[in-house]
């Protein structure tokens, strides 16, 4: 754990009012011990730290404090081409080694081998791989150091990847990257960062000379601005004497470029900005002041200013969120906070997602919760509550303080190697924050939230809709001024009072009637009392957490289509209402402090209650889903604010591209008028009745007897079994037998083929190609469409992407659904531009058409292979593969324990297997072919 302004969600709650006892202002904070930091002879710093979070694996990282900011007018785009050669080709790894070798020990492009390039910096990591073999280790670290100072940049890989950038520039080319770039100058005040987009300018990507980008790594890449990071289950001492020896014959730089950084300018005038967009379906606006950086100096006052701001932001965002539950609130969401923005600069800012039509009030009333929040300060009992959350939080932390992620970990070390940040200690740390919040109250908060409210560096930008009334700069600077000098402005009032979960609700305790071993798999099945099946095994891999899922079947099949709608919102009703007397404001506040919570959902064919908690809070999370069956909640004003938060999502939805696609694939394929595909429209939102959305939960949920349930997790039978008497045994279950109604909506063709031309603001094709076909539900065969899958994703990568350079990435998605019949289906989906399309879409099926053939390259059955073995292994490092386990065992009657149900398949799998499994399961399978084109 680590103390900075950008602390985690653990810390955001702190806050304190004077110096605890024992702490002065310059006290430094303890740093983590377990981190393992040094600096190599040539300037490279490295980072180690062992944990068995996923045993057998390591992750490997490579931080370079290097990004676009750091171009020149003619190297606009290379800091992220640059990322992209360093999968094309290294020293020791040639061509496509890297990638080659790493996917041969299970590892899959983008998933684990992968990188990003920002204004200030690049990051590449390799994540979770094999670590008990010493030549893998050394392999990894091998790359590490060849992307350090040894990348090739051969002429024939610089071109072959300018066209995978042009296309990835394509597919992030939106509604939204568009309005950026309008903003971008107000946002940084015409600094170079409104003009260092990573993407780049695809002029300069397309025809840049090859020595400007090999000029840019010399001057950059280099081990004076290089941390390497090793986390993972390794021997520290052994990793650090390699990293000494092997990065060794790096040289350090000979009078380097100095690595500048940019400062925001200052700016006295506020400034506004509005900035529209054809196919932006949804207005925001943002408040922002910019503050110059304050530098982390690591001591006790550092951690006492952020803790203390983070509190008070807290408070009022659930302010406003509280606020935002209203039908009558012309806001749909609104946050208010302080940030890090650049290296040099930080941020308070105030965002509004507001309601259409209700810019200006919706701006102003967030102005008004503003300034009343640094006026008037907050009550003792937000403050009780968020000092409460707070040590729940870090004690639970605490607890799993072995469980943190490669991934948290590598963040610690980002923050603290280019940010300056500590890597703090958590125990000491935490010691610190007990004493803060000893002395905790509002004056601190107003005062240290009100200093960041200056008169300068202000900008206002507004993301409009066209055809709605816009927030002007005129009405904007006037509701800031309204707000500041809003004289019957008055505090805040805090209404919660000591209200409890249950309320006076009383419980019947049932019994447990019978107990039976599986000693298959080692678990528990509880029969209630109410008939009840509770299937339990006790997994800790996961510490202190408890995991409960209960289904059963039925879900939205069983009713007619005219209430598809209000079935299909019942739970989302259920949910906003809260539950038994608490509305859903209440509840939150009840459960401040609580680490658990309870979720209810309806699909096509099940309904479905979960949980999760601690285990210390294991009864909260059994009340809560006693609560979603005997004492479910469903208020008149959240069913009006669904229905306006349903309109006002229509509204501009003409204006959202993906939601036209969305749309025009779904007539497309399923027709006008197929009763149970309804299109989201006016006539869905009417078809929506209160009444039936609560009697369709009722009776969804009417018979808890009909749900099979599932408990896994760090807890004790002696625990559980009061627990499942008093909570699951006591609900009443009328015992009837429910199945799911086997009707799946038809194509309207078994063979689609159809271009569809939409009007768009940035060209491009979007394909869509799909088969399905019935196919028996067995192990072998669920494996063998996901070889299929995987190796045809290996194919589409070298082909489509890399020879072609057509697309960013072609997505191939492929299951067997076992209800409501047993279907296989294979999916393949990419962007591409529009001019391309038609030569594009042959290679789709030239791939396919090989493995049909038998053209299956063994190299990739056993890349597939070999991370599907890996992958199993890893999941078996968390409490949710005894979930998995258990449910499969008797959801689904296989045990993934069994060699022979997963392993044994795997290892066997031939490319002739794939081959005859492709060649059925595409002959005279359903296929659709589906082209978005831009309408010229």
């Amino acid at each position: 754990m680590k103390y900075s302004k950008k602390i985690s969600v653990l810390l955001l709650f702190i806050g304190s009012l004077t110096f605890a006892q024992n702490y002065k202002t310059n006290d430094p904070i303890a740093v983590n011990q377990k981190i393992k930091k040094g600096v190599l002879p040539n300037g490279m710093t490295y980072y180690i730290y062992p944990t068995d979070v996923n045993k057998n694996t390591a992750s490997y990282y490579i931080i370079q404090n290097v990004g676009s900011i750091l171009e020149n007018d003619q190297q606009k785009g290379l800091a992220h081409f640059l990322e992209h050669m360093a999968f094309n080709g290294t020293k020791n790894f040639e061509g496509k080694g890297i990638l080659n070798t790493l996917q041969k020990q299970g590892a899959v492009f983008g998933k684990n081998i992968n990188a990003y390039t920002s204004t200030d910096e690049t990051v590449y990591n390799l994540d979770n791989i094999p670590s008990k073999d010493g030549g893998v280790v050394d392999t990894c670290l091998l790359v590490l150091h060849d992307w350090s100072n040894f990348l090739s940049l051969t002429n024939e890989e610089i071109d072959a990847e300018r066209g995978v950038i042009t296309e990835e520039w394509r597919t992030r080319q939106n509604a939204r990257a568009r309005i950026y770039n309008q903003l971008a100058p107000y946002y940084y005040n015409n600094s170079l960062y409104a003009d260092r987009m990573p993407i780049g300018d695809m002029d300069i990507v397309k025809n840049f000379k090859y020595q400007v980008l090999k000029d840019f790594y010399k001057d950059w890449y280099r081990p004076d601005l290089q941390a390497i990071a090793i986390v993972g289950d390794i021997n520290a001492d052994e990793i650090e004497a390699k990293i000494k020896k092997l990065f060794a014959d790096i040289p350090a730089p000979q009078n380097p470029k100095k690595r500048f950084e940019i400062a925001i300018p200052e700016r006295a005038e506020p400034t506004f900005k509005l900035a529209l967009d054809k196919e932006i379906s949804a207005s925001g606006i943002s408040y922002m002041i910019r503050h110059v950086s304050e530098k982390p100096t690591g001591t006790y006052a550092d951690l006492e200013k952020s803790t203390q701001r983070s509190i008070a932001f807290s408070i009022l965002n659930n302010r406003l969120g509280e606020m935002a539950q209203k039908q009558e609130c012309p806001f749909k969401g609104a946050q208010i906070g302080y940030q890090s923005y650049s290296r040099l600069n930080d941020i308070w800012v105030l965002s509004v997602s507001p309601k259409p039509g209700k810019q200006e009030e919706a701006f102003a009333m967030v102005m008004k919760e503003w300034v009343r929040a640094y006026k008037f300060g907050f009550s003792k009992g937000e403050i009780e509550r968020a000092v409460t959350e707070t040590i729940s939080g870090y004690e639970n932390y605490l607890e799993k303080i072995n469980e943190i992620s490669h991934k948290d970990v590598i963040g610690m070390v980002k923050d603290d190697y280019l940010n300056h940040e500590v890597i703090a200690d958590p125990n000491a740390e935490f010691e610190i924050t007990k004493s803060i919040l000893k002395n905790i109250d509002t004056k601190i908060l107003q005062e240290q939230i009100s200093k960041l409210y200056t008169s300068q560096n202000r900008v206002v930008t507004v993301t409009g809709v066209e055809g709605e009334e816009n927030l002007t700069q005129e009405k904007a600077f006037a509701a800031i001024q309204k707000a500041e000098n809003d004289a019957s402005l008055q505090p805040y009032v805090d209404t919660f009072e000591g209200k409890t979960l249950l309320g006076n609700l009383k419980i019947n305790s049932g019994k447990i009637v019978s107990e039976k071993k599986e000693t298959a798999i080692d678990a528990t099945t509880f029969v209630l009392s109410n008939g009840v099946k509770v299937h339990y095994k006790f997994a800790d891999k996961n510490k202190k957490e408890v995991e409960l899922k209960a289904e059963s079947f039925g879900g939205t099949s069983l009713y007619e289509p005219q209430d598809l709608p209000s079935i299909g919102r019942t739970t989302a009703l259920a949910m906003m209402s809260g539950v038994g007397e608490l509305s859903n404001v209440d509840l939150d506040k009840v459960l401040k402090g609580k680490i658990a919570n309870s979720s209810v959902s309806i699909s096509s064919l099940k309904e479905t209650v979960s949980g999760s908690a601690n285990v210390k809070d294991i009864e909260t999370m059994m009340q809560l889903i006693h609560l979603r069956f005997v004492q479910p909640r469903f208020d008149n004003q959240m069913y009006a604010l669904l229905k306006q938060r349903l309109e006002n999502s229509l509204k501009n939805r003409a204006n959202d591209i993906n939601a036209k696609m969305e749309d025009s694939l779904s007539v497309v394929v399923y027709g006008k008028n197929n009763p149970r595909v309804q299109l989201f429209n006016q006539k869905y939102i009417d078809d929506l009745s209160f009444d039936k959305m609560k009697a369709f939960y009722l009776d969804r949920f009417a018979d808890v007897s009909n749900f099979e349930f599932y408990i896994v997790g760090d807890v004790s039978p002696e625990v559980l079994k009061p627990l499942l008497e008093k909570y699951i045994a006591s609900i009443n279950g009328i015992k009837r037998k429910e199945k799911f109604k086997s009707d799946v909506p038809k194509w309207v063709s078994n063979k689609i083929d159809q271009d569809v031309f939409i009007k768009m603001q940035t060209p491009k094709s979007s394909v869509r190609i799909a088969f399905v076909k019935d196919c028996a539900f067995t192990q072998k065969n669920r494996i063998l469409v996901s070889f299929l899958s995987d190796v045809l994703t290996l194919r589409y990568t070298e082909s489509l992407r890399e020879k072609e350079g057509g697309t960013y990435g072609a997505q191939v998605k492929a299951s067997i659904d076992k209800l409501p019949v047993s279907k296989a289906n294979l999916q393949i989906l990419f962007d591409c531009d529009a001019e391309k399309v038609e030569h594009l879409l042959p290679i789709v099926y030239q791939e396919i058409d090989k493995i049909k053939k038998g053209e299956i390259a063994a190299e990739d059955v056993e890349k597939t292979r070999t991370n599907y073995l890996k992958s199993k292994e890893d999941s078996k490092n968390f409490n949710s593969y005894s979930m998995n386990l258990i449910y499969n065992y008797f959801e689904n009657d296989y045990n993934m324990n069994d060699p022979a149900t997963y392993e044994n398949i795997v290892k066997s799998v031939t490319a002739k297997d794939i081959q005859e499994f492709a060649t059925s399961l595409l002959s005279k399978a359903d296929a659709m072919e589906v082209v978005f084109k831009p309408l010229k």
